[in-house]
């Protein structure tokens, strides 16, 4: 069985803040993400130091986590971490992936974005939350995207409860989705192509 490494000393603010740069340069983050990421890390070490046999001071904890609290503060005061700039981006591409206000919202809370970036991240009128929907049917070829779509007037009724029940586990209103499956394939085509401008 190979040796384990020695647990080493506690993560200092000098090995957490080496730790947030690298996660940085890879993965975009939020402040409380980035917490999170460090806060693994010393449960990590402390993981060892018990496997080891050592007992790991209360203390050591603590200063170990108000260190990671303290560099991603810092990284904030830099500009590295910006949890508006995260919101926007991430709000954006889940938008164009046809995902629902709701279900941005959800994810933005999920990745540690305070409500007020996350509100302010999501479009929420009803001709942003229509174009979403109009992406989310393209994905999941529905309405006006279902194979054979206008060629059999009957075959997307808008008020079809299979497709109106995934509308709405999506997160869109019955109404916006009713409003997609009215759609005519051209149309449907159209608003595809005006909100990916």
């Amino acid at each position: 069985m190979p040796s384990r490494r020695p647990p080493g000393p506690p993560p200092s603010g000098h090995v957490l803040h080496e730790a947030a740069l690298r996660h940085l340069a890879r993965f975009a983050a939020t402040r409380a993400g980035l917490l999170r990421v460090l806060d693994r890390r010393i449960a990590r070490w402390a993981r060892r130091m018990q496997d080891d046999g050592q007992v790991v001071p209360e203390t050591t904890l603590r200063e170990a986590r108000e260190a990671a609290a303290t560099v991603v503060s810092a990284l904030a005061a830099e500009g590295l971490v910006d949890d508006a700039a995260f919101a926007a981006a991430r709000a954006r591409r889940l938008s164009r992936g046809g995902r629902s206000g709701r279900a941005i919202g959800a994810a933005l809370a999920r990745a540690g974005v305070g409500e007020t970036e996350a509100r302010e991240a999501v479009a929420d009128d009803v001709e942003a939350e229509f174009d979403r929907a109009v992406l989310a049917a393209r994905r999941r070829r529905v309405g006006p995207f279902a194979p054979g779509a206008g060629v059999e007037p009957d075959e997307a009724a808008p008020d079809d409860p299979r497709v109106l029940g995934w509308f709405a586990r999506a997160g869109f209103t019955r109404d916006v989705a009713q409003r997609v499956l009215a759609l005519s394939p051209e149309e449907a085509a159209e608003r595809v192509l005006a909100a990916r401008r």
